[in-house]
């Protein structure tokens, strides 16, 4: 198994990358991961729309805020437009905003798709020819890499034409959910669709992502598909840490993080402190946490009364107190690493009316197939 990636100059050793989760991989969330890898790693921001980046709207502003200790800095954009794709590109090269840029073609969520974007927008093999060569183009010399599902369905499936595409317009490496749009976030990952797609681009790394819930799947997937490294999403909601066991894992140390109660709550008060300093409100930093909360404590037994106080605390004070009611010698409870986040299933994917009539047309998604949501 490798123990390092490499993406355009940069060196990522181990090979594990946090996935970019709308309203979760901001700058707190990056720091905490980052810690606990001992800064090893790729450490992916926020998916940001290129047409908010271009009109500079003050919140993606934020967004592409990186600590100074990030290095690399890594932006994933998602866009639909060849030409405002190329214009954001361009803007991050110019600006130093970023060290490496990461498109997604990954989202599956039905107001994407239904426009053309996301997931849907492999199926247009043109169009997304002619948006990764303005990115290639626009990056100058950072590298541009790639992030995609299986395709719209099973008898709709993108991943090797999409590529081949990018192996053919400089993109450095893709990465692949194992899952079509229709499975959503339902079912399995299927594994294999990322062996397969190593096989067909062997030029360049092939990222792996889905149901890697432990560092322990990671060293499995690498070594049942033969991928280049992995992509970590909803793994490491509420687990941090497990960017520490990812990189004993891939050093073949036997060490994983079992934090007791005590030590999960002292972790959950700095992150939620270090979402109020980043948002330079104590208040709305603790209200950003409470979506963490019961990923946080998910196998713990807390007791359904303290968890719905603890989802509903509004100031660090108030946290920590109830924080503070939690049993701080309870071990990790056994098997508290399984699914966490959206698990659901879609049978049908909502698409453009004649979408799916030609593969090769170029016409373009809707504007608002531009929104901000789940980077896939």
């Amino acid at each position: 198994m490798s123990q390092q990636l490499s993406i355009g100059p940069h060196t990522v050793r181990p090979p594990v990358v946090l996935a970019p989760m709308a309203g979760i991989t901001n700058a707190p969330f990056r720091t905490l991961c980052r810690e606990y890898s001992g800064g090893r790693g790729l450490f992916v921001s926020e998916m940001i729309t290129t047409r908010a980046l271009v009109e500079r709207d003050a919140k993606t502003m934020r967004l592409v805020h990186f600590a100074e200790t990030e290095k690399p800095r890594s932006i994933q954009l998602y866009g639909v437009d060849p030409a405002t794709v190329g214009k954001a590109v361009r803007m991050i090269a110019d600006e130093d905003m970023a060290d490496h840029i990461d498109l997604n073609f990954g989202c599956p969520v039905p107001k994407v798709t239904r426009k053309g974007g996301g997931s849907a927008l492999p199926y247009k093999r043109n169009l997304l020819r002619a948006i990764l060569r303005e990115a290639v183009t626009g990056a100058g010399g950072l590298p541009v890499t790639m992030k995609m599902r299986k395709g719209i369905d099973d008898d709709h499936l993108t991943y090797l034409d999409a590529g081949r595409i990018a192996v053919e317009e400089g993109v450095t490496a893709v990465a692949l959910h194992g899952r079509t749009a229709a499975q959503h976030y339902g079912g399995t990952a299927d594994w294999d669709a990322i062996a397969a797609l190593k096989e067909a681009v062997p030029e360049i790394p092939v990222l792996g992502n889905g149901d890697i819930w432990s560092a322990d799947d990671a060293v499995r997937m690498m070594r049942e598909t033969g991928c280049d490294g992995v992509v970590v999403g909803r793994g490491c909601l509420g687990r941090p840490w497990l960017f520490g066991d990812l990189v004993a894992a891939c050093e073949g140390r036997p060490e994983r993080a079992e934090p007791t109660l005590g030590e999960v709550a002292a972790v959950m008060l700095r992150h939620a402190r270090l979402l109020g300093e980043w948002l330079e409100d104590e208040s709305r930093g603790v209200i950003d946490f409470r979506k963490h909360v019961a990923w946080y404590t998910k196998g713990f037994p807390v007791g359904s009364e303290l968890r719905r106080k603890l989802a509903v605390a509004s100031s660090l004070a108030e946290l920590e107190d109830l924080l503070g009611e939690l049993d701080p010698d309870r071990p990790w409870p056994k098997g508290a690493d399984g699914p966490r986040g959206r698990t659901s299933g879609r049978n049908r994917v909502a698409l453009p009316d004649g979408w799916l009539d030609d593969p090769y047309d170029r016409t373009g998604a809707a504007a608002e197939a531009e929104l901000d949501t789940s980077g896939g």
